[in-house]
């Protein structure tokens, strides 16, 4: 019987650790690796156009299954495209393992053909990084990086030169017990305990919650019912936590609405639970604040803090609820929750007349009939740029429909090779991209790949023809836009020269039945609307104090523009306050 190549006891691992697919490009290193997958029951090569959307691909498909997922590239060039990719998964927390594949093992250090050093390049970007310079070496190696990605929620890389995966397996092959899943972190009762008397002697509570309140909805609402606190969100965290919140005060952050940035500046003691939200210019210094959170890296890396808090939101609630005396004084909260009506009637005007005849199409009404028309349990995945814009302020969260981006990241075109990822967890749940012009074009080239694969993915193209956040932050600094604008083709004739049912939108009447058709279509579709490329307008007033990107040193500004149906869910809350 043939023996076993390094190779193959590789893919068998990975298939033993849940992997279903491996994302890449083919190239000569990893031709013992692919011929493996060929001849493997229960793992698939996913053959992408570009290894940055391998990345992507995977990053999104962990991120939606909490589970590990992989790419590869080939040795030198091909590997290194994944960076972007990897540098995405790993701020996003999402256990990804990538292969980078090496030149030959006796080239190395020799400026070989095509040699880059893999281990050395990805360390930034991941929990584990190494080379296996010896067939025995393998098992360890690969079992480690795998813990490591999926123990610490992150990416592992793993270099493998080409010659040793081809080799034979020792006679003796070893096999290992696989980590596959994290075990949930309980803080210490002392620290319960000081929690629990911060929170008790606090006049008014409120509540931050970013993506690390996953699977803890209903204990952050016990809690903020318990305590009366306003319920505010970062962007990572709206799709957990503003879905059945009558405590919902909207978002902080340049993509904010709503009364997030008041409640907590106005609140004595602020609980930031799961969220590393990075632009401390919208948090406050004067105010006491706890944050939970479950890498004990985060806590304390954006505000001074009076407690620190290492465990789950899930855990550190269920285990402080109980603790706390129940709040009786209501006034905070309302206070708060009519701030937040109030906010979101100022600015839902801007975008809510005449926009069935405005032409260039309002970005905002396309967001806000695609919200209405998507399924209930759709992914979303969004382009970087004025599509966060639009998915924070018009996409409605239920429990159910997801949001993928590169939130932490800020990577321009991930929105479809998230896309490839998602749909291919799940042909039957629909997938939809708010895509740019700019990040589409990008990387372009993987739309193919849902031709090639017949992926029901549906792009939903916001063609501005130019790269508008960009153009946004230079008004901001005082600066004329220079170097936004691009001369796009007809994207929907593309679209159809590849063979994809596709309709190009320029005015407002047609974008519903657009929608429509391409969600019926069983097959990829693209919808580009021609949109209105000045949707957003700057504050009033450029200050010498303000900066470039998301980040404020001075000022709070806040982008004028509808909210979508986040006003109908503020109004709701306003009804649900007890009357005297």
């Amino acid at each position: 019987m043939a023996k076993q190549t390094v190779a193959e006891q590789f893919v068998e691992i990975l298939a033993r650790s849940g992997v279903r697919r491996l994302y890449g490009v083919v190239g000569d290193s990893l031709n013992p690796v692919v011929d493996a997958i060929r001849r493997t029951s229960g793992i698939d090569w996913v053959q992408v156009r570009h290894e940055e959307t391998a990345a992507f691909a995977a990053g999104a498909e962990a991120q939606l299954t909490g589970s590990l997922a992989a790419c590869a590239g080939s040795c030198g060039p091909g590997n290194l495209h994944l960076i972007n990719g990897l540098y995405d998964a790993h701020r996003s927390m999402a256990p990804v393992l990538a292969l980078a594949s090496q030149i030959p093992s006796s080239e190395i250090g020799t400026s070989y053909f095509q040699e880059t050093h893999p281990d050395h390049l990805f360390r930034e970007c991941s929990h584990y990084c190494e080379l296996i310079s010896n067939r025995r070496q393998m098992p360890r190696v690969l079992q480690t990086a795998i813990q490591h990605a999926v123990g610490r929620g992150g990416v592992s890389v793993v270099a493998l030169p080409g010659d040793i995966a081809a080799e034979q397996v020792p006679e003796r092959a070893e096999e290992h017990a696989l980590v596959t899943s994290r075990p949930t972190v309980r803080p210490a009762d002392a620290q319960i305990g000081e929690l629990a008397r911060m929170v008790d002697e606090a006049r008014r509570v409120t509540l931050f919650c970013g993506s690390g309140t996953a699977g803890a909805h209903a204990e952050v609402m016990r809690f903020a019912e318990r305590v009366k606190a306003p319920v505010g969100h970062a962007l990572r965290g709206k799709e957990w936590i503003q879905y059945d919140n009558p405590f919902d005060v909207g978002m902080s952050g340049l993509l904010g609405y709503g009364a997030a940035y008041e409640a907590t500046h106005e609140c004595d003691l602020l609980l930031l639970l799961g969220t590393d939200f990075p632009y401390n210019a919208f948090l406050p210094d004067d105010v006491r604040i706890v944050q939970v959170d479950v890498r004990a890296e985060h806590l304390g890396r954006r505000s001074k803090l009076d407690l620190a808090v290492w465990g789950d939101v899930k855990e550190t609630l269920d285990c402080l609820t109980p603790r706390v005396r129940e709040k009786r004084d209501r006034r905070f909260l309302d206070r708060m929750l009519k701030k937040h009506a109030d906010a979101l009637e100022g600015v839902v005007h801007a975008y809510t007349r005449k926009v069935e005849k405005h032409t260039p199409i309002h970005p905002e009404y396309v967001a806000a009939v695609l919200d209405e028309e998507a399924a209930d349990d759709a992914v979303f995945t969004v382009d970087t740029g004025m599509c966060n814009v639009w998915a924070a302020r018009y996409l409605t969260p239920n429990g159910r429909r997801r949001v993928i981006g590169s939130f932490s990241h800020g990577s321009m075109a991930n929105a479809l090779p998230q896309a490839i990822g998602a749909q291919f967890l799940d042909l039957r749940r629909q997938v939809v991209t708010l895509s740019g012009d700019g990040g589409f074009t990008m990387l372009m080239g993987d739309f193919l790949t849902l031709v090639q694969y017949g992926l029901p993915v549906k792009v939903v193209l916001f063609n501005n023809s130019s790269l508008g956040m960009v153009e946004l932050e230079m008004m901001v600094s005082g600066l004329p836009a220079y170097g936004t604008s691009y001369r796009n083709p007809d994207f929907a004739a593309v679209a159809r020269a590849a063979g994809v049912h596709a309709e190009r939108v320029e005015k407002p009447k047609d974008v519903r039945g657009a929608l429509r058709s391409a969600f019926r279509h069983k097959g990829p579709a693209l919808v580009e609307v021609v949109t209105d490329p000045n949707a957003l307008s700057i504050p009033p007033k450029i200050r010498a104090e303000m900066v470039t990107g998301f980040a404020l040193s001075a000022s709070k500004v806040v982008l004028e523009g509808g909210v979508g149906r986040m006003l109908q869910l503020a109004r709701s809350n306003l009804r649900n306050i007890p009357r005297p």
